[in-house]
């Protein structure tokens, strides 16, 4: 009689290590094109913080985000959480992108186009998330922060260079 609510446990479980993976992939992508030389020659904004936060920040946010995702996939059925779902995976495509544009092909101008995007789709996703789990809403605010600074950032190295 247990082996059913068992079977959903582990169902569950799996699935939000299947977001962990899905979101550490993305984060993977990222980490396949580092800064390099190029970066090191680029006039940095008076506010860029050192290089070594980026890998703790985006750590915490990558996990974050994958427990929101995880959290509305485990919902309960609703109108619009297809919707929900597909504009988490739309944000984490433009989130993979964005070292893929700056650091891979140096430009710095297509980032910023990119990481404006994925402004606009995280803010989607938190609106469509909050009809499903507060918390996956919440969850997701930080990342938002993040991503706003860090589009002021990337506007920053694109117009001093």
């Amino acid at each position: 009689m247990n082996e059913p609510i068992q079977t959903g446990v582990q169902r569950r479980w799996a699935s939000l290590v299947g977001f962990i993976v899905l979101c550490f992939g993305a984060s993977a992508i990222g980490a396949l094109f580092p800064p390099d030389g190029w970066y090191k020659t680029l006039v940095r904004p008076s506010y860029a913080p050192p290089n070594w936060v980026f890998g703790p920040v985006w750590t915490v946010l990558y996990l974050m985000m994958a427990v929101s995702g995880w959290l509305v996939w485990t919902s309960k059925p609703g109108p619009g959480k297809a919707a929900a779902l597909t504009a988490f995976f739309v944000q984490l495509i433009l989130n993979s992108i964005w070292s893929v544009l700056f650091f891979g092909m140096h430009r710095p101008d297509l980032a910023l186009v990119d990481i404006s995007l994925l402004w606009l789709a995280i803010a989607c996703t938190v609106t469509l998330f909050r009809r499903h789990s507060t918390t996956a809403a919440l969850l997701l605010l930080p990342y938002l922060a993040w991503v706003s600074f860090a589009a002021l950032l990337n506007y920053g190295f694109w117009s001093l260079n």
